[in-house]
């Protein structure tokens, strides 16, 4: 009796459709076998990269105390000038007002003007000229 109510078969013409409630035991049993086999052997790399990942991540965060980071606001290729002969948008040390142009993003062969959304003094670059920058990233730190 519990094998019909777990079990149900319906067949048409050409057709037949078999529906089980709930897997067998065994079949579980052997899933679970070898499944920490696969990620004990992905385990122990992971470990290895996650510690220096954490090393670059501290000197990162001093800096991030001296001012307040200004960040990627789309995906793109930062420029810090608008032509290659021309100069900086800003330096380090450049005190810019709101509303000032800090740097260019292209993205799909469109020049976006970054500006500046609070005052302050530029007191470190973190992205690089010519680089692709995602969206969030770090461009600038200002204080």
């Amino acid at each position: 009796m519990s094998t019909a109510s777990r079990n149900s078969t319906s067949r048409k013409k050409d057709f037949q459709l078999k529906l089980k409630k709930g897997a067998d035991l065994d079949e579980l049993k052997g899933l679970l076998a070898s499944l920490p086999s696969a990620p004990a052997h992905h385990a122990a790399p992971a470990p290895a990269l996650a510690a220096p990942a954490a090393t670059p991540t501290a000197p990162a965060a001093a800096p991030a105390a001296e001012g307040v980071e200004i960040t990627s606001p789309m995906v793109g290729t930062f420029y810090m000038k608008p032509a290659p002969d021309a100069p900086n948008f800003v330096d380090v040390g450049s005190v810019v007002s709101v509303g000032q142009t800090l740097c260019i993003i292209e993205a799909m062969k469109v020049m976006n003007e970054i500006k500046a959304e609070r005052a302050g003094t530029i007191c470190a670059y973190v992205a690089q000229d010519g680089s692709p920058v995602q969206f969030g990233d770090v461009l600038f730190r200002i204080k």
